[in-house]
């Protein structure tokens, strides 16, 4: 049976096969040779695929290819989760693939010298996970590092400090990072000095200003002058912050041709 679906046309049903973790050596060897690389990855990813098996998937699998397959199978590549390498972690922390530095740190009983080189890995990936599953470790140089150098391999909107909240004397000199998604983080401070609100409503980068937008120490002109603002979603959350004048309220849905009050 094994044999029979480890032929299957479906590569779906050919990857499912790849982990089975009975699945006899032969067949996980000529999987790890599949023309698909989502099935090659599934032999990538078991404890029982040899060394030399799997540097040869992972060389196959990284290398550059447009097709939207390989693409995903280098996505999950980088990304797996393995648990087996979480339960005996301390043989992969050096390992030269990511996702078995990154599973290793999901351990929660690393030795503290271990734990701390983790944090400081090559890879985002690894230093976030390592700080997800190490916060008593992690102070505010090492929120501040890791975030600065957040690099995820898929879109978020989480960022490390939404998780690892920076003093405000360090939000504060954000606010004249050169680095803008830095100074974006500045507003997360509730006692911004008005002076530095006012000067991020005025950053070049859009992002920033939006960010300072409803921020409840910008002073009122400095708010106002947003709702002109080029981008219109800067705009948009401006005209939303809570401390916007009456008037300007008033003004904004008069041009929308919202009645007000007499």
């Amino acid at each position: 049976m094994a044999d029979r679906l480890a032929g299957d046309l479906d590569p779906d049903v050919r990857r499912q096969v790849a982990g089975h973790p009975r699945l006899p050596a032969h067949l996980r060897d000529r999987l790890g040779a599949d023309v698909s690389a989502r099935v090659r990855v599934a032999v990538f990813a078991r404890p029982d695929t040899p060394d030399g098996l799997r540097a040869q998937i992972y060389a196959a699998v990284m290398r550059p290819s447009q097709e939207i397959e390989h693409t995903i199978a280098v996505l999950e590549l980088r990304n797996l989760d393995l648990p087996w390498v979480t339960a005996d972690p301390l043989p992969h922390v050096s390992s030269p693939y990511t996702c078995f530095r990154s599973s290793a740190a999901r351990n929660r009983a690393l030795p503290a010298d271990v734990a701390a080189r983790l944090l400081r890995d090559d890879e985002s990936v690894v230093r976030t996970t390592m700080a997800r599953h190490a916060p008593h470790l992690v102070d505010a140089d090492a929120a501040e590092r890791i975030d600065r150098e957040f690099r995820p391999d898929k879109r978020t909107l989480w960022r490390p400090a939404d998780e690892f909240p920076l003093p405000p004397s360090t939000l504060r000199r954000l606010a004249t990072d050169p680095d803008p998604r830095m100074r974006q983080l500045a507003p997360r401070d509730p006692d911004l000095p008005p002076d530095l609100a006012s000067r991020l409503a005025a950053d070049p980068e859009p992002s920033v200003r939006q960010a300072v937008a409803t921020h409840p120490r910008l002073p009122t002109p400095a708010l106002v002058t947003l709702l002109t603002d080029d981008e219109p979603w800067v705009v948009s959350t401006a005209a939303a912050s809570p401390t916007l004048p009456v008037s300007e309220m008033e003004l904004i849905l008069n041009r929308a041709g919202v009645a007000t009050r007499p």
